[in-house]
């Protein structure tokens, strides 16, 4: 199995930004666009998936997270151009996209401004635009939280990131036991399954840099720019049939609003993917 983390670029405005990658380093490039409270190796465990279905899996920080440097009042559109100039220095032209959770409206501008070399999007348990009447009241009550505290008290969103991470590095398997408790049974099955310490692991990475994080919790709930109605490429939407976290209809209203867009629901729960990435990857290389 070939696993490559820790590799920086340095982008054009000066910034830094970093990437992990996986599976077969000749194989069929794939861009991840990780979660929310995530970072690049929140798709570590498909890594044994990518080499043996030839897929090149790439997954960068984005800005203020894990390696990457922050960028203020950054939006998703944003995060699309640094992909492209990412992808240019590494030699890559033509590449397929997918985004997990709050990483989905990241893949979907991806696909939105650089489609030209986007083959196809895969949106994984992703969320309408948070702008839109009534969609951020739907959201988890964590989520709810940590994001009004990121727009209006963000030193005190800090300390709870900065709580958690040290939490996830000092007492790595506990972290994922009170997680997985907190979570539905679908989910925390997921966890035990690629264990406990290398979701505190990802989890340590992705919060060890707190105002980072708020950044993160601050930028998804800014306009994307764009409409799904705008997307004009080949788009799958995934959906885990016991997800608790992301209302079923919003997938159903992604597959109805985005031109063409095939809705796929499979067994599992937020993390479905995990139980999946098999026939993920398949359909991104078409």
């Amino acid at each position: 199995m070939q696993v490559t983390v820790d590799r920086v670029v340095r982008l054009r405005d000066g910034r830094s930004i970093g990437y992990a990658q996986y599976g077969d380093p000749d194989g069929f490039p794939i861009v991840n666009a990780h979660g929310g409270m995530a970072c690049r190796l929140d798709v570590a465990a498909a890594a044994p998936v990518a080499e043996k279905a030839g897929v090149r899996l790439i997954s960068p920080d984005r800005p203020g997270i894990g390696l990457s440097d922050p960028q203020s009042d950054r939006t998703v559109t944003d995060w699309a151009g640094d992909v492209a100039e990412l992808l240019d220095q590494i030699g890559i032209d033509r590449f397929g996209v997918m985004g997990w959770s709050m990483g989905g409206q990241y893949a979907a501008a991806v696909g939105h401004v650089v489609r030209q070399q986007v083959t196809r999007v895969a949106i994984i348990a992703g969320a309408l635009p948070l702008t839109e009447p009534g969609v951020f009241d739907q959201l988890p009550t964590m989520d709810r939280v940590y994001t009004r505290l990121s727009q209006r008290a963000p030193w005190l969103a800090r300390l709870g990131f900065r709580a958690m991470a040290l939490m996830a590095r000092s007492t790595p398997t506990l972290y994922g036991r009170m997680a997985a408790s907190e979570l539905g049974p679908a989910e925390a099955a997921v966890l035990r399954e690629d264990g406990f310490a290398g979701f505190a692991r990802m989890s340590h990475e992705a919060l060890r840099r707190p105002a980072g994080e708020v950044e993160e919790y601050r930028a998804w709930m800014r306009p994307w720019g764009f409409g799904p109605e705008d997307l004009d490429i080949p788009v799958d939407i995934w959906i885990g049939s016991e997800d608790e976290f992301v209302p079923r209809p919003w997938a159903d209203e992604l597959a109805r609003r985005i031109p063409g867009a095939t809705l796929n629901i499979r067994a599992g729960g937020h993390f479905m993917a995990h139980l999946h990435y098999r026939e993920i990857f398949e359909t991104l290389r078409g």
